[in-house]
């Protein structure tokens, strides 16, 4: 089935979703909340600024993460997107800038809030149902340290 977006185009498959649900996503450098729908589908998240918008601001792969609980004095129910193995690494992902251009995005981590304690844990447990391992990552993940650690 096609859904419609804004204007009556087709929506990419994205919004053929597993879990879409509206949260608060953490700006690292700026440090403020902003609300974003989330789409996860294909083991990635997509976030969108309106449930009908036709093109994602961002999209996270879910590749060699782990998510769970934070707590956080300022947002209640949050949960955080991070690398395990890459401690001050950023996170694979891509965003829309002012211009339109897809870019790299510059988080190492990222903190989501939910509305409820179960929506958060109905996240978390989607989400890492989602998560997959690349082997290939892991040894490049290891090669970079060894670099690192020489000089």
């Amino acid at each position: 089935r096609a859904l419609k977006g804004k204007k009556g185009f087709d929506l990419p498959f994205y919004h053929e979703s597993l879990f879409s649900l509206w949260v608060r996503l953490h700006r690292g450098r700026v440090k403020t909340w902003k609300r974003r729908w989330f789409i996860l589908t294909d083991n990635c998240l997509y976030y969108f600024e309106y449930t009908t918008d036709k093109e994602p601001l961002g999209i996270i792969p879910l590749e060699n993460l782990s998510v769970r609980k934070v707590d956080d004095p300022k947002k209640p129910n949050c949960f955080e997107l991070f690398n395990p193995n890459c401690k001050g690494q950023k996170i694979k992902a891509c965003k829309t800038d002012g211009d339109g251009k897809v870019v790299e995005g510059k988080h190492q981590s990222y903190k989501i809030s939910a509305a409820t304690p179960a929506e958060r844990d109905e996240w978390i447990e989607a989400i890492r149902t989602s998560i997959t391992q690349n082997p290939f990552y892991d040894l490049v993940s290891a090669r970079k340290k060894k670099i690192a650690n020489k000089n």
